[in-house]
């Protein structure tokens, strides 16, 4: 089984496959933990300031891959990351797509009105960032409704969350 777990930054998409890491012992991709490696070896030009979409056009044909070679040696797989297009199910044949769970956490306005100082504060739970994230209350409420309005036009699964940061996932 793959699981995707996409969503804007700062939605807790790392702190989820952790959980789920602990929970069934799948192993975990993080992205940006790829994005990174590639950028910092000079494999390529890319840079961390580089837009989203830029990004996700040179990383997930690599991830894409990497998702069928694990579905096609029967292997479990967390993908996580705000690089997963929302329209990931044109990549893959119907055998592939029976083997990949989906989900995109999606911040309410009014769960970033209530927590935004918590977001911040917890920020670095599970990864240290080593820099400071631009991550305004405005971009936070921009991304999360975008975000919410692909997963409606998509079709995709996803979590909102609304009163209380207590993310689960079954399998």
């Amino acid at each position: 089984m793959i699981i995707l777990i996409a969503g804007a930054s700062h939605t807790g998409k790392t702190l989820l496959a952790q959980r789920l890491l602990e929970k069934y012992n799948y192993p975990y991709l993080s992205i940006d933990h790829l994005k990174m490696g590639l950028i910092r070896s000079k494999n390529t030009n890319l840079t961390p300031d580089d837009s989203d979409e830029k990004l996700t056009k040179y990383l997930w044909p690599i991830v894409r891959e990497i998702i069928k070679t694990n579905i096609e040696n029967d292997q479990n797989l967390i993908v996580e990351g705000c690089y997963i297009p929302f329209n990931y199910k044109e990549d893959f044949k119907g055998e592939y797509l029976d083997k990949i769970k989906y989900v995109c956490l999606i911040m309410t306005n009014k769960y970033i009105d209530e927590h935004y100082n918590d977001i911040v504060k917890f920020e670095n739970r599970i990864e240290k960032r080593l820099y400071k994230a631009d991550i305004s209350m405005k971009k936070l409420k921009e991304e999360n409704e975008n975000n919410l309005k692909m997963c409606k036009k998509y079709n995709n699964e996803y979590i909102l969350i609304n009163e209380k940061y207590d993310v689960d996932f079954k399998i």
